[in-house]
Order: structure tokens, then C-alpha cells, then sequence
């Protein structure tokens, strides 16, 4: 890990390419019985709310693997419920990431522990850092598409996360 990491705690343990990637098998060998989930960017695209093409049938495969799922969002309730709820998925709104409250009443509701839980979610100052201070498994994917202009305070923090981007993605012929 770099200086430039330690310093920031926006290294993420795993990185994928996209949220349909992570494979429940994969998950777990390394012991992960829970996910955190952000929503924008890593179950559906800013604002949209219908989840992304294989998002629906990633959630049933986790499911069916018995790897328990909720949603841990800085979003308000009115934007997160509509789109949790049709998906039978639970949900902490108005978390403030990356502060560790949402994390720790997101794993209190699974019923994990730290070792057993790990987040998912694109964005390194909110996500990544948040899952750091939860102390728990941060596992990046890259965003679904570039936010547009009326969202300048995430374009902003996309050009201060350039540099600590990862190189490597696990599963991805593209990163060798």
C-alpha cells in the first residue's frame, strides 16, 4: 500500500470492473456472509429508479447463495425505499458515509460480524473509506456512468479520487 493510501484509506481490499462480477463462490472463500450495498453507480445509474441491466438476477444468485444483502446509502429514504423495497432488500438511509454508523447498523440488522461482512460501492472517499472505518471488507467497482453536471460535488470528488483509482481488477484480462 502506498503512502498516498495510508494516508487517505482509499486502497480497497478487492476491485471489480462492475457490481455483476462479484461472484457468490468468491465471496465465500473468503468468509463474506453479508454486503453492504451503495446504490448510485453500483446498483443502477444517479437517480434512476430501476435497478441495472443483471443487477435483478446478481441479487437473486447472492440470495440463493445465503449471502445476506443490504443497502447502506447518504441518500434520503425517498430516493432509496422505492428502489429497495420492489427488491426485498433492507436499507439505511442518511448513513453518513464515511462515517462508521451506517456500516455498524447495517451489520447489527444481518446479524455479522466485521470478519463476516464487506461493502460494495464505486466511490473511494465515501465507500471505500467508509468501509475502512467500519472496519470491514471494501470492495470497489467502477462507477456505471460519469455523474452528469447537476452533480458537480461527485464530479469534483471523481477528480480527487483519480490518482488512488485502482489498477487492478480481480477477474479482468483488461488489468494484467
Amino acid at each position: 500500500m502506498g503512502f498516498r493510501h495510508k494516508l487517505t484509506k482509499t486502497e480497497p481490499d478487492l476491485s471489480f470492473r462492475r457490481t455483476v462480477d462479484i461472484r457468490p463462490e468468491f465471496l465465500k472463500k473468503m468468509g463474506i456472509k453479508g454486503l453492504i450495498l451503495d446504490v448510485d453507480n453500483t446498483l443502477t445509474t444517479h437517480d434512476n429508479p430501476v435497478p441495472a441491466e443483471g443487477i435483478e438476477q446478481w441479487l437473486e444468485d447472492m440470495k440463493n447463495a445465503g449471502i445476506k444483502l443490504i443497502i447502506v446509502s447518504n441518500n434520503h429514504p425517498e430516493r432509496v425505499k422505492p428502489f429497495a423495497d420492489p427488491l426485498g432488500l433492507d436499507c439505511v438511509c442518511d448513513s453518513g458515509k464515511p462515517l462508521k454508523k451506517g456500516y455498524t447498523e447495517a451489520m447489527k440488522r444481518m446479524g455479522l460480524k466485521r470478519k463476516e461482512t464487506a461493502a460494495v460501492g464505486d466511490q473511494l472517499f465515501t465507500d471505500i473509506w467508509g468501509a475502512k472505518n467500519a472496519g470491514i471488507t471494501s470492495i470497489f467497482v467502477e462507477p456505471m456512468e460519469l455523474e452528469g453536471k447537476h452533480k458537480r460535488f461527485i464530479r469534483f470528488k471523481r477528480v480527487l479520487e483519480k490518482p488512488f483509482l485502482p489498477k487492478k481488477f480481480i477477474n479482468d484480462k483488461r488489468s494484467k
